[in-house]
């Protein structure tokens, strides 16, 4: 093989290199933080949310999506406009479930 394609070759490789075991299990974990904040909202008893469950709970969405999208589909090691059509679908989604719950007198 080439020189020139050996460095294209790690050059592929140093662009799209995996995270580190520790970096998954560190975003598992927050992962599961976030999972058990979302499940603690659902006892009532313990503790009322009022009128900030739902805005909690979209943010909650949003911040679980990025980080799975950007680390597990690996859109950090990507071109910045993938990084962009994921987040319009996400408001775009996003949108259309406030859209639905205003619809159903949610709020």
């Amino acid at each position: 093989m080439s020189e020139a394609a050996t460095g294209a070759t790690a050059e592929h490789a140093e662009e799209h290199a995996h995270p580190s075991d520790w970096e998954y299990v560190k975003i598992a974990i927050v992962l599961g933080l976030i999972t058990s904040v979302e499940v603690f909202t659902y006892f009532e008893s313990v503790l009322d949310w009022g009128s900030f469950l739902i805005p909690s709970l979209m943010v909650m969405m949003v911040v679980k999506f990025w980080l799975v999208a950007r680390m597990f589909m690996h859109l950090k090691a990507d071109k910045p406009i993938l990084s962009q059509l994921f987040m319009m679908g996400l408001v775009m989604a996003t949108a259309v479930y406030v859209i639905a719950l205003l619809a159903f007198d949610f709020f």
